[in-house]
């Protein structure tokens, strides 16, 4: 593998996250364009995407909450790559931006099934309600995000 990091900031990059996302959750769950892409994907949403080869094969999203934290999303891995410690990386490097904008919280709304992948890499789930959302429930995580 040829695995390279884009802070996408471009039209061309956020088409990579795009593709990923439509081919690695939207047909895979048999979700709707619509209601995968949201009201938070915006000019302002911030894009991770990992290549291969220059062929986007993973990504993640973040947004502003607040002026300290943000919230991760939208983690897809291509199925052809899953396994390989992708989907760590892209959070990590979603984490790296964060920090880097001067964010100390990061926030995931995890899959319930994804619970353990989170906490394997330093997010703790806060209070016990779950988020019953249009495709999957969720569960609040949290990770201090530490300043150098």
């Amino acid at each position: 593998m040829n695995i390279k990091v884009i802070r996408a900031t471009e039209t061309w990059q956020h088409a990579g996250a795009y593709y990923v996302r439509i081919q690695g959750m939207a047909r895979q769950h048999g979700i709707t364009l619509r209601r995968e892409f949201d009201e938070h994907d915006t000019p302002d949403t911030k894009y991770i995407v990992l290549t291969d080869d220059d062929f986007p094969v993973a990504t993640c999203r973040f947004y502003e909450l607040d002026g300290r934290s943000a919230m991760i999303g939208r983690v897809v891995v291509l199925s052809d790559y899953r396994g390989k410690g992708l989907g760590k990386r892209v959070v990590k490097e979603a984490e790296k931006w964060l920090h880097d904008l001067g964010y100390t919280k990061a926030v995931i709304e995890s899959r319930d099934v994804a619970v353990g992948f989170y906490e394997k890499i330093g997010y703790e789930t806060i209070g016990t309600d779950i988020i019953h959302g249009d495709t999957f429930d969720c569960i609040r995580m949290e990770k201090k995000i530490f300043t150098k």
